[in-house]
């Protein structure tokens, strides 16, 4: 259990790196292509929802821990050992897209609608 737990974390915790970094990039370009109205997100609230979902981004990334602990266990280790990295690129996928959604809309200024008569 030991070699299969210390070899999960040798694969995924470098990749973490590129997964935030990843994630950052999409927020920040949305950020600037959304500026000056994307300013107004920079209150206290603001940050601490970004933060929020940035740790929630994390915790979602842990997910993968499970999946390959429990694939080292079975009869297709040797297999999943050098097919796990689809793994990383689908979840990197979902989350890039789950990113973009919610920078879009928290960076997108409110255009105020007029109230038609």
């Amino acid at each position: 259990m030991r070699e299969i737990i210390t070899d999960a974390i040798r694969y995924w915790e470098p990749r973490r790196i590129a997964y935030n970094v990843v994630l950052a990039a999409i927020v920040c370009g949305y950020f600037a292509s959304n500026l000056p109205g994307s300013k107004a997100a920079f209150s206290m609230d603001g940050v601490l929802t970004l933060f929020l979902l940035a740790v929630l981004a994390n915790g979602c990334y842990c997910a993968a821990y499970v999946a390959d602990i429990f694939a080292q266990y079975s009869a297709f280790r040797t297999t999943w050992i050098e097919w796990r990295w689809v793994l990383f690129v689908l979840g990197l996928a979902i989350a890039a897209i789950m990113t973009r959604f919610f920078a879009l809309g928290f960076f997108t200024a409110q255009v105020a609608q007029p109230v038609s008569q």
